[in-house]
């Protein structure tokens, strides 16, 4: 096995990049981890306290943020040094611990938000029967699924070394001592990018595509009936003003998912076809830019939403500590 740390208790060779860049590194991470780890938590508190705010969907994204926060809490301190020094510090074993759950938390996280815009479907397509639809039993059901496959996925998959079937001589090439490299081969990296990305993607985008559709169509039909009620030129502006929000926040939703997620599932899936001419340092920046999904996870899930806003007033000013605060209204019903 070749060597890759220089230092007491590995052998690799550390970062060559000066101080000055590697401090800067440290704090643009350190800053993404706490605004994943604060902006989780805040979410997390702000749906387990209040009991307004204890629906189904809510849980739904009570549990969304709980994956992201563990990602920042547990999984991107030790990516930062990683990526950083260029060395592992932490062990083989652990080295596989980390990227089993790195992988699991990632996939869960995705998962979580094809679930979430399931229920906006019916919320939004077929609000006579949401509730009869999206029930306690049914969130209960998205959420196991949501943590149960990644887990099993991912633990399976790193543990019994599938990503390795068919790039042996790749990875006894690239291996060593100190290191913490993820490779894949030909058929894993397709079969990870397929399971983790484009299923949970395709869905999301199909009934993204529905919803937006619907919506425009709602639009229209409210503008029909109201008619009679307003002038041509206000109708038109509170049509154009609804479709524009409409398709800003499944834009934004869309946009920041696709953006995150795409480079990295790309390159995970063609880098073993292309003989593995992409630079490791290039897809562990990648693997930062997927993290950054779960760092917007709570702007674009929560901070849209009033009753968030509220919730964290009420936190930052330490009303959280009053009696029966919990029955506060952050919302009209």
């Amino acid at each position: 096995m070749q060597l890759c740390c220089e230092s007491v208790n590995a052998s690799c060779i550390r970062s060559s990049w000066s101080n000055s860049i590697r401090i800067s590194m440290y704090i643009f991470m350190i800053c993404i981890i706490l605004a994943t780890v604060v902006g989780n938590l805040t979410v997390i508190i702000s749906i387990s306290h209040f009991k307004q705010l204890h629906t189904p969907t809510n849980f739904l994204i009570l549990s969304m943020a709980t994956v992201d926060f563990l990602l920042g809490f547990f999984i991107m301190p030790c990516s930062m040094v990683r990526s950083v020094e260029h060395c592992w510090y932490f062990g083989e074993f652990f080295c596989k611990i980390h990227t089993s759950t790195d992988i699991m938390l990632s996939t869960a996280s995705i998962f979580h938000l094809s679930f979430i815009s399931v229920d906006r479907y019916y919320a939004v397509c077929d609000p006579l029967r949401y509730k009869s639809k999206i029930n306690n039993f049914v969130i209960v059901v998205m959420m196991c699924i949501s943590w149960m496959v990644p887990a099993a996925f991912a633990f399976g998959m790193i543990f019994l070394d599938l990503n390795l079937r068919g790039a042996e001589k790749i990875y006894n090439h690239v291996h060593c001592a100190g290191g913490c490299f993820l490779i894949f081969s030909e058929t894993s990296g397709v079969v990870a990018s397929t399971v983790s990305f484009y299923i949970p993607g395709c869905v999301m985008l199909y009934i993204y595509r529905k919803i937006y559709s619907v919506a425009k169509k709602q639009a229209r039909s409210i503008d029909a009936i109201s008619r009679k009620k307003m002038q041509f030129e206000m109708k038109q502006h509170i049509s154009f003003c609804r479709e524009r929000k409409a398709a800003k926040t499944l834009g934004i939703i869309m946009g920041v998912f696709l953006i995150c997620w795409t480079p990295f599932f790309f390159f995970t899936a063609t880098n073993p076809f292309m003989n593995y001419v992409i630079p490791p340092v290039i897809i562990d920046a990648l693997v930062w830019f997927g993290y950054l999904n779960s760092t917007l996870n709570p702007i674009v899930y929560a901070f849209f939403y009033m009753w968030f806003r509220r919730a964290l007033k009420i936190i930052l000013f330490g009303k959280i500590f009053q009696q029966d605060s919990s029955r506060t209204h952050l919302f009209s019903d």
